[in-house]
C-alpha cells in the first residue's frame, strides 16, 4: 500500500515565566529545566496537546479554563430581572449597547445563542418597550464584515443572522460589534461583543413588549461564550426567577460560590445543543411515577429553557403525572381554564395564599442520575387562574408528539439555577429570589446603589463607560505569565496507515 499522510491540528500553550523566584517544579521534572552545559539557558517547556481537527473548540475551552485558574479573581456581572411568567410569559434584564449607551429590555433565553435588538432601519419590527437601536449615534459601532465563519448578505459585504422559534416567530438582521454594558450592580466593565441588529421580526417577537433576546445558550455568538472567550468571566452563569406572587429576580454572568446545599445534575454538552440535565424519575407525594427512566432521555433529553414559560413532558410522562396529581386532590373541584381555546386542567377552592399551597397540593420531586433530589413547590408546577380567585391550573403539559422533556421557567421559580458550564453541571437551590443577594451574603460594591428586585431599575442612570485599555491579569506576587496560543499543523507519514474518514466542521452565525 502506498504511504498515506494524515494531518493533525494541535494547540500549543506556551507559558513564558518572566520571574522564576517562586516557581517550583517536582523532582521528576526539574531535570528537564537544567542547562546541559555551564552558561547555557534552560530549555523552554512547551506542553503539546494532540487532537483531531474537530476538537479544536474543546481544546480552547480547556486552555481557557487552565488560564483562568492562574489569574486573579475574575469579576462577574450581577443584574436584576424584571417582569413575570403569568403576565408576560418571560423575564427580562437590562442591557446597554453603544457609546453613549442605549438601553434595552431583553428576554433572558438559555435556548437562544444570539443577542439582538431592533435596528432603527427595521420596517418590519413591532413597537417595543424602548426606542430602536441607532447605530449612527454610537461612536463604537462596527458592522461585522463578511468572512468565512459567518453567513453573508447577498452583496457579500456583511454577516447576517436568522433565527426561527418553535412558536413560529422569527428574527433576522445583520451582525455588528459594539460596547455592551451591564448596569450599576456589575463588577464587569463594559465589553466589546457581537450582537444582532434586527431588520425583521414576526410572530410573538413582533408583538411582545420586550425589545429583543439575550442569548445565553451554547454557541460562538452567545453572550456567555463571547465573555468567556475574552477571559472577562468564568464559564458559568446563574438565573433566579421570582415566585408566583412576586415578579422579577436576579441573574449573574460569571461564577458565584454555590450554596452548600445546592443540588447538582450532570449536563452533557455533547448530548444536545441545549442545557440538559439527567432526569431519571419524578415522584408525586413521595411515590415514583411508573415510567421507564429512558422516557426522559429521548431526542434532546431533558432540556432547561429559560425562554419557555411552562414545562412540557413526553406523552407517557405527562399522563402519569396528571393522574398522580389528580389522585392527591380530594378536596378541590375541577374548574374550567381561563382561556376557552385551551383545555387547561384547573382546580378551585385552594385559597389565595400562595404560601399555603403546599398544604393542599402534593410535593413533586425530580430525581437526577446521581440520585440527588430536587423538590418542587406547588408554584413550580401550577399557575394562578386569572379569572377565578383561589383557583390554580397545571403548568405542565404534554409536549405534543415530541419526546423531548422541556422544562421552562415555571419549574425554577424561586430557585437559583447555576449553569456551571466549566464543570459540566447544573445546580438548583430553592430560595427567595427577591432576596437572593441577602441569602447569598453578597453586599453591594462601595458607592454602587442597589436596585430592588421587581422595581424600576435605578441603573437607568447609565452604566460606566468602557475602559480605554483592557484589564491586565497576573499571578499573585511578582510572578507574571505570558500566553501565546496558536495552531500547529503536523504532517505524519506512515507506510501502513489506512485512509481516515474526514468530518466537516460547520460554523454558524
Amino acid at each position: 500500500m502506498a504511504p498515506q499522510s494524515i494531518r493533525f491540528a494541535a494547540t500549543i500553550l506556551l507559558l513564558a515565566f518572566f520571574q522564576f523566584s517562586s516557581v517550583v517544579f517536582s523532582s521528576d521534572h526539574a531535570s528537564l529545566l537544567r542547562p546541559r552545559s555551564p552558561g547555557q539557558r534552560p530549555p523552554m517547556l512547551l506542553p503539546l496537546i494532540l487532537s483531531s481537527l474537530n476538537s479544536s473548540r474543546t481544546l480552547s475551552y480547556k486552555v481557557r479554563r487552565h488560564l483562568q485558574t492562574l489569574q486573579r479573581r475574575v469579576p462577574n456581572a450581577r443584574m436584576s430581572l424584571y417582569d413575570d411568567l403569568l403576565s408576560n410569559g418571560y423575564y427580562t434584564t437590562r442591557l446597554w449597547i453603544g457609546t453613549p449607551p442605549q438601553e434595552f429590555a431583553l428576554i433572558v433565553d438559555t435556548g437562544s445563542t444570539v443577542t439582538y435588538v431592533p435596528c432603527d432601519t427595521c420596517e418590519q419590527c413591532g413597537n417595543h418597550q424602548d426606542p430602536k437601536f441607532q447605530p449612527e449615534l454610537s461612536s463604537t459601532y462596527q458592522p461585522l464584515k463578511c468572512n468565512p465563519d459567518c453567513t453573508c448578505d447577498i452583496e457579500g459585504a456583511q454577516c447576517v443572522y436568522e433565527r426561527q422559534y418553535a412558536e413560529m416567530s422569527s428574527s433576522s438582521g445583520v451582525l455588528a460589534q459594539d460596547i455592551i454594558s451591564f448596569g450599576n450592580l456589575s463588577e464587569l466593565t463594559p465589553q466589546h461583543a457581537v450582537f444582532g441588529c434586527e431588520n425583521a421580526e414576526t410572530g410573538d417577537l413582533y408583538s411582545q413588549h420586550a425589545d429583543g433576546i439575550m442569548g445565553l445558550g451554547r454557541g460562538d455568538l452567545s453572550i456567555v461564550d463571547q465573555l468567556v472567550d475574552k477571559g472577562a468571566i468564568n464559564d458559568s452563569f446563574s438565573l433566579c426567577y421570582g415566585g408566583m406572587d412576586v415578579g422579577g429576580g436576579a441573574m449573574v454572568l460569571g461564577e458565584i460560590s454555590p450554596p452548600s446545599d445546592m443540588v447538582f445534575s450532570n449536563s452533557d454538552p455533547d448530548r444536545s445543543p441545549y442545557y440538559n440535565i439527567e432526569l431519571k424519575e419524578i415522584h408525586v407525594a413521595g411515590k415514583r411515577l411508573p415510567l421507564d427512566a429512558r422516557v426522559f432521555d429521548r431526542k434532546h433529553g431533558t432540556v432547561l429553557d429559560s425562554g419557555t414559560t411552562y414545562a412540557y413532558l413526553p406523552e407517557a410522562a405527562f399522563l402519569a403525572f396528571k393522574s398522580a396529581i389528580m389522585n392527591e386532590l380530594h378536596d378541590l373541584q375541577r374548574s374550567s381554564g381561563p382561556d376557552p381555546n385551551y383545555n387547561d386542567i384547573c382546580f378551585s377552592g385552594a385559597g389565595s395564599n400562595v404560601s399555603e399551597l403546599s398544604k393542599t397540593f402534593p410535593a413533586v420531586d425530580m430525581i437526577f442520575g446521581d440520585g440527588h433530589k430536587y423538590s418542587l413547590s406547588p408554584e413550580n408546577y401550577l399557575f394562578q387562574h386569572s379569572k377565578v380567585r383561589g383557583a390554580y391550573c397545571l403548568g405542565i403539559f404534554q409536549n405534543g408528539k415530541d419526546p423531548t422533556t422541556l422544562l421552562g421557567g415555571i419549574v425554577v421559580r424561586n430557585t437559583l439555577v447555576m449553569y456551571d458550564r466549566e464543570h459540566l453541571k447544573v445546580g438548583f437551590w430553592k430560595t427567595n429570589c427577591s432576596r437572593l443577594w441577602e441569602r447569598l451574603h453578597v453586599s453591594d460594591a462601595p458607592g454602587v446603589p442597589s436596585s430592588p428586585i421587581g422595581e424600576a431599575p435605578t441603573a437607568r442612570m447609565g452604566p460606566a463607560m468602557a475602559p480605554d485599555q483592557a484589564t491586565n491579569y497576573g499571578l499573585p506576587g511578582e510572578d507574571k505569565i505570558g500566553v501565546i496560543m496558536f495552531d500547529l499543523s503536523l504532517s505524519i507519514t506512515y507506510s501502513n496507515l489506512e485512509t481516515s474518514h474526514s468530518r466537516t466542521v460547520y460554523h454558524h452565525c
